[in-house]
């Protein structure tokens, strides 16, 4: 069978690439390693990569895009889920969104699971979340 590497790339179509590689970049501390507009001027890509996971985010701008906000109730992504390494991450996340102007769910903890989240949105209204899993959720 053929291998992946388990490095993830996301491709996000958004209304304004350059704003949204902006927020990311600020909120993340994400460095932009690729920007190409089309020869016609119809698409922009940026590409952003977080050095330390190796994620890299693209932002994609379709000039037929109509520029409605994204809605996670149909088909396709729901969210972006960022993984942290322990509870405690998730108030420093709270924190940092705090600064940064970002309104945020704060830390929640779902009665269905033994992990907690801290849930936000991004410019164009994508869901993104960052997670804790705890070590003792036996689905986890």
């Amino acid at each position: 069978m053929p291998s992946i590497t388990g490095r993830i790339e996301v491709n996000l179509s958004v209304r304004d690439p350059g704003r949204s590689a902006a927020w990311y970049a600020e909120l993340l501390s994400m460095q932009t390693s690729y920007d190409y507009v089309s020869p016609d001027g119809r698409m922009h890509y940026i590409c952003l990569l977080e050095p330390e996971s190796e994620l890299v985010l693209c932002l994609v701008g379709h000039m037929d895009n109509p520029g409605e906000p994204f809605d996670e109730v149909h088909t396709g992504l729901d969210h972006l889920e960022f993984i942290v390494d322990s509870r405690d991450e998730l108030n420093e996340w709270a924190t940092r969104l705090d600064e940064l102007g970002i309104a945020h769910s704060g830390v929640k903890a779902p009665p269905y699971t033994q992990n907690a989240m801290l849930t936000f949105r991004d410019p164009d209204q994508i869901q993104l979340e960052f997670f804790w899993r705890s070590p003792s959720d036996p689905d986890g």
